[in-house]
């Protein structure tokens, strides 16, 4: 089996990369690509054949035997760890050179193939404790990632708060496979639906995976991590990272039983995430940090589908059921490529003109095509628009949700809503990027940097058309992938195996086909009618001014301010203005600034409050003996008042 192979790969890829020697570099990429090799031919496999691969080991770690298994859940998410992993690794070679970062170069290799093997232990582990130590290895491998540029305050405090949360979440997780491991007398995992009992500890699972997920709210740590990591750590860590906790939820919600209400709650959970994740990043103004936020909207969209496939187990409704798992499980393949690309994307853009701020940057599209060109498709795709993947996943979401609408039961209630909600959702991402596509590249540099802007390389380039070329191919023959995604449906819920193709996959698939060529089509024409004289060229309407510059240009807060106007209650603008008092007045500025809500007016204040109250606390340890005495009287008293009164 290829397991081995990755395995042995990744961990020959960690050592190449502590080697000093100017063949290491490419001798790192060989392996890591191996590796990924090895882990796409092992997922295929499983997904073609729909069976499972399991191996026990005869040594002991931890005091128990290594369990490893990989059916097609975890095979599916074994080929995104693989598919995108072998394209940030490639985009490195150009991206993050010793070169031009001697001290952190190195060491982004090794922790990178270390976050590679880490998160394939996490797909492949059937022992709970393992699991845990798998876990966490992955969280510290993504944190020294995430802090490569520690010389920045801002990325420390990024790396912090990702720890941070991260910490919580283990603890959580913690708690849950001990529990389990204390229910059932065995750290061993595997179905165990008919065990009532265990229903509880789903709740426990939600928390610690969702924390890594980043659904609302508990996605305060992703911003700023996805943000000020370098962008192929950003890409992995978007779309693939965050879908360990997807996994988590969808492996131990098809394993375990879950309580009555767990699927109503991922839903509302999916459905908050899908429309607050894009009302926040229509505020944005920087790049990476919008980006982030869209990470928010799709895990809240792969929510939806993984809820509602919970309600239809619970009302024992397989057909939309199924419909709405495999269109959640298809968004985490669909959302690992186009966000990949998109964040490869600005970090060309960032390799180019040395900023992420939206307002000092435009007019790209003419010194950087390849780049516009894929960041567009990748807008497309991630906006859900027709002919590209994107809506593939989100249409078969629809049809479970309008399935379940014309279905007799309490999910109709759920279900109308959230075919509303999930509509908007698409037409605010698709506000979004036309703001980010329009304002970084079209108009005219509103910066210096941006004015000598340059093309990124093969090395850069080659990944972003690679999975450019996977947004296109699931977009135009999605028929083709059913099978794989049907394979992990059936892992998830076995007697959902016989539930059978949409009957449209293969019209939607022609229908692609068929907007593509013509989209093709139009394109071609447009660029031979463009480019032989055929349209006369003048100068954009300039309003009257006699000399307009680019500061006269759409900015990226101007261009949202309406739509965000209708989110102001949760997004709590911050905005700094300096009035023209005169008639030809000399300074005028206004700036606008949108807040992490959750983390900035929740979070740090009880922070802050927790503080205090400890620094008090603090106070009362003062070495005095004489007051200890006085604690420990007035404790017993208090005790005896709280029993006194109990017994009365």
């Amino acid at each position: 089996m290829t397991i081995g192979g990755m395995l042995a790969a990744a961990a020959g890829a960690v050592l190449l990369s502590l080697v000093a020697s100017p063949r290491t570099p490419r001798c790192w990429l060989a392996a890591s690509l191996a590796g990924t090799l090895a882990a796409l031919a092992a997922a295929a496999w499983v997904l073609a054949t729909g069976g499972a691969w399991e191996w026990r080991s005869v040594f002991l770690i931890g005091g128990e035997n290594m369990h490893l298994r990989l059916d097609g859940v975890s095979a599916l998410f074994l080929a995104l760890v693989a598919v995108a992993g072998g394209a940030g690794a490639a985009y490195s070679r150009e991206y993050w050179t010793d070169q031009a970062h001697p001290a952190s170069a190195r060491a982004s290799r090794a922790w990178w193939s270390a976050l590679q093997l880490c998160m394939g232990l996490v797909l492949v582990c059937a022992n709970g404790l393992h699991f845990l130590i798998a876990w966490e290895l992955f969280a510290l491998c993504a944190y020294f990632l995430i802090t490569l540029d520690g010389r920045r305050r801002e990325v420390r405090a990024a790396g912090w708060l990702y720890l941070t949360a991260s910490h919580a979440g283990t603890l959580a997780l913690f708690a849950f496979f001990s529990l389990l491991a204390a229910r059932t007398g065995s750290w061993d995992l595997g179905p165990m639906r008919e065990r009532a009992e265990l229903a509880p500890l789903f709740w426990l699972a939600l928390f610690g995976f969702g924390v890594k997920a980043g659904f609302f709210p508990l996605h305060i740590w992703l911003p700023s991590a996805h943000a000020n990591a370098p962008s192929h750590v950003s890409a992995i860590m978007s779309g693939v990272a965050i879908k360990m906790g997807i996994y988590g939820i969808v492996r131990f919600s098809g394993w375990l039983p879950t309580p009555p209400a767990a699927g109503w709650v991922v839903t509302t959970v999916g459905v908050a995430s899908a429309v607050l994740g894009v009302a926040f990043a229509l505020g944005q103004h920087d790049l990476k940090r919008l980006l982030a936020y869209h990470s928010v909207e799709n895990i809240g969209i792969i929510l939806m589908g993984v809820g509602f496939a919970m309600v239809a187990t619970a009302h024992g409704q397989a057909a939309w059921g199924a419909l709405a798992l495999a269109g959640g499980l298809l968004h985490v393949w669909n959302h690992g490529l186009f966000k990949s690309l998109l964040f490869l994307g600005a970090g060309s853009v960032l390799h180019a003109t040395g900023t992420r701020e939206m307002s000092r940057l435009g007019g790209l599209w003419r010194a950087m095509p390849w780049t516009a060109s894929l960041f567009a498709l990748g807008a497309v795709a991630i906006s859900g628009l027709p002919p590209l993947n994107g809506f593939v996943s989100e249409w078969l979401v629809y049809l479970g949700m309008f399935d379940a609408v014309t279905r007799p039961g309490a999910a109709v209630v759920a279900a109308m809503p959230a075919i509303v909600l999930l509509a908007m959702t698409g037409a605010l991402a698709l506000a979004c990027f036309v703001k980010v596509c329009g304002v970084v590249f079209l108009g005219a540099p509103r910066s210096p940097e941006t004015k000598h802007a340059h093309e990124c390389g093969p090395w850069m380039r080659g990944p972003m058309l690679t999975l450019a070329a996977g947004c296109v191919a699931i977009g135009l023959a999605p028929f083709l992938f059913w099978p794989a995604v049907h394979a992990a449906v059936a892992a998830w819920r076995g007697t959902w195996s016989e539930v059978p193709a949409p009957e449209s996959l293969t019209t939607l698939g022609l229908f692609h086909v068929v907007l593509a060529v013509l989209a093709v089509a139009g394109a071609a024409w447009l660029w031979r009618r463009a480019h032989r004289g055929g349209w006369a060229r003048a100068g954009t309407w300039d309003c009257g001014y006699a000399a307009p510059t680019a500061r006269m240009q759409y900015t990226a807060g101007s261009f949202a301010g309406i739509i965000t106007e209708w989110f102001a209650w949760i997004l709590q603008p911050e905005r700094h203005e300096h009035r023209p008092e005169e008639t030809f007045p000399r300074r005028a500025a206004f700036e606008e600034h949108t807040p992490e809500t959750v983390l900035e007016r929740v979070i740090q204040p009880c922070a802050r409050a927790v503080m205090r109250v400890s620094a008090i606390a603090r106070r009362l340890q003062h070495g005095r003996t004489h007051a200890y005495i006085l604690y420990l009287i007035l404790g017993l008293a208090a005790v005896a008042a709280m029993t006194l009164a109990w017994s009365q």
